[in-house]
C-alpha cells in the first residue's frame, strides 16, 4: 500500500525557495510549492510504507538547510 502525505515546512527567514528546491530533489517527493502563510513550503510525498515516510521526513526534509520545523499530514 502506498502511503501519501503532505509535509508542511516552516523555513528560516528568506530560505523558503531554497528549501523548496532542496526538497524537490528528494526521492519520494512528488510535488513541492513555496507558499505564503504559517508554513513556507508544502510537499506531497508518496512512499511504500510508514517507516519509509518517517525516515524521509526526519533524515532528509528536517535536516535540509533552512528547515526550522515540519508538520506531517497523512492522507486518509
Amino acid at each position: 500500500m502506498v502511503v501519501k502525505a503532505y509535509v508542511l515546512v516552516q523555513a528560516q527567514l528568506g530560505m523558503a525557495r531554497s528549501v523548496a528546491k532542496a526538497v524537490t530533489k528528494i526521492k519520494g517527493v512528488k510535488m513541492v510549492h513555496a507558499v505564503t502563510g504559517v508554513y513556507d513550503v508544502i510537499a506531497y510525498l508518496e512512499l511504500s510504507d510508514m517507516t519509509s515516510l518517517s525516515e524521509l521526513v526526519i533524515k532528509k526534509i528536517q535536516s535540509a538547510k533552512g528547515v526550522e520545523r515540519t508538520h506531517t499530514a497523512i492522507v486518509v
